[in-house]
């Protein structure tokens, strides 16, 4: 049996989860997100700003007026990115049940992993210069396009004025920035931090960029079944965009101001493959330093692991990698999920969004399957659910999340 979180290896303090947000491609709400998680079927669809592109299909976010749900005359200001970070983090604070304009917000940070930023309006100016000159580009472009404007908007619209920070660290992104939190909290610089991920970068330009170094799924004739994690037939992700927040406290603190702990970040761990700039260390070493290191900081062997949120991209690379790892360091076999099968890739959100995912899962007991995945490889000998969500008591679940560079990230969660 696992430890208890309150005997956490970092500083003899449990971290809580008290309140999430998400915007994302399968919800733009916690409901709505974990309905079409649970349901397994695929949100990508062809887009008409991708037509005429190799590839022409991706996960967006649908259904939601961004500049209605930000509101206020800030509004004009932001790039689609940070709209999506301000709305999840709105969330994720009223879920945790605080006020910003009543917080001591000295004691709040915020820490909001983005891999890209604002590339839509860095392009849309690149083409203003080349068409109307110096006079036509926005004097907005640096504070819109940099990947920061994301942590700092947030910090506004909370009045947070304790650490805002901005890690990026390509699609393990708002992993690290969940890992920050967590080590802000424990070394006592905040009280609460609002901390996940944020990404839009569905664009021409980034999207034919991604296709052409071979990353996409080219399932042009069948973009609902192109993601499709840890299938023998994966060919590449479908990109996405989206936010996810989670809003983190000292367990004692948050039981003591009448918050709900959703569950415990008991630990994060994170290491560095320094194998290549896109592929990852096949045999997967750099990354089970990072999931044990997660494990050595809740007080966990890797056997007291009820479940796994597989990082599962749909990439030959990625999928046979982390197999390799699950199968190495965890032989009892945990059932494995991966939310991209639904949502896609959505690059720097994607750490958070699962994490809340995992959340969930612990909250629930039950365990979202894997989209389009209908059988795994001969040499894949994972538990993956599949076809429908499965119920099943989870008291402990790791969260993986690995990115271009070689930067991978591990969360351990407990339930409360």
């Amino acid at each position: 049996m696992a430890q208890s979180a309150d005997k956490d290896t970092g500083a003899g303090t449990a971290v809580a989860v008290t309140g999430v947000g998400l915007v994302t491609p399968a919800g733009a709400d916690e409901h709505s997100f974990w309905e079409g998680l649970c349901s397994g079927y695929s949100t990508a669809r062809r887009c008409e700003e991708l037509a005429g592109l190799p590839v022409d299909f991706a996960c967006p976010v649908d259904g939601l007026d961004l500049d209605a749900a930000v509101g206020g005359r800030s509004v004009w200001r932001m790039a689609r990115f940070v709209k999506l970070a301000v709305v999840a983090a709105r969330q994720a604070v009223r879920d945790a049940g605080f006020d910003p304009a009543r917080w001591d917000g000295t004691r709040v940070g915020v820490v909001l992993g983005v891999g890209v930023g604002g590339v839509s309006v860095l392009v849309d100016n690149v083409a203003r210069l080349a068409s109307g000159g110096p006079d036509a580009v926005s004097p907005l472009l640096v504070p819109m396009m940099i990947p920061n404007a994301a942590a700092g908007e947030v910090a506004i619209a909370l009045k947070a004025y304790g650490p805002s920070l901005a890690p990026a660290t390509a699609c393990a992104s708002g992993a690290t920035a969940i890992a920050v939190a967590r080590d802000l909290l424990i070394g006592g610089s905040c009280d609460v931090v609002v901390a996940g991920g944020a990404e839009s970068v569905l664009t021409p330009l980034v999207v034919t960029a991604f296709a052409r170094m071979g990353a996409l799924s080219t399932r042009i004739d069948d973009p609902a079944g192109a993601s499709r994690p840890f299938a023998a037939d994966r060919d590449g992700f479908v990109i996405g965009e989206g936010a996810a927040m989670l809003v983190l406290e000292r367990a004692d603190e948050a039981r003591a101001r009448g918050g709900r702990p959703r569950a415990l970040l008991t630990g994060a761990g994170s290491s560095t493959d320094a194998h290549h700039p896109t592929a990852p260390e096949p045999g997967g070493r750099g990354a089970q330093r990072a999931v044990e290191a997660a494990l050595h900081q809740a007080g966990w062997t890797p056997g007291d692991v009820d479940h796994i949120n597989a990082h599962g991209t749909s990439t030959p690379l990625n999928d046979a990698m982390e197999t390799t790892l699950i199968s190495r360091l965890f032989p009892h076999r945990p059932p494995v999920t991966a939310p991209k099968g639904v949502t896609g890739h959505t690059l720097a959100a994607a750490g958070a969004i699962e994490a809340v995912a995992t959340v969930l899962t612990l909250e629930r007991s039950l365990i979202p399957p894997i989209a389009n995945l209908d059988s795994l490889p001969d040499a894949f000998p994972l538990d993956c659910v599949t076809k429908e969500a499965r119920h099943q008591q989870v008291e402990t679940a790791v969260s993986h999340s690995f990115g271009f560079g070689g930067h991978n990230v591990a969360l351990a969660f407990q339930r409360v």
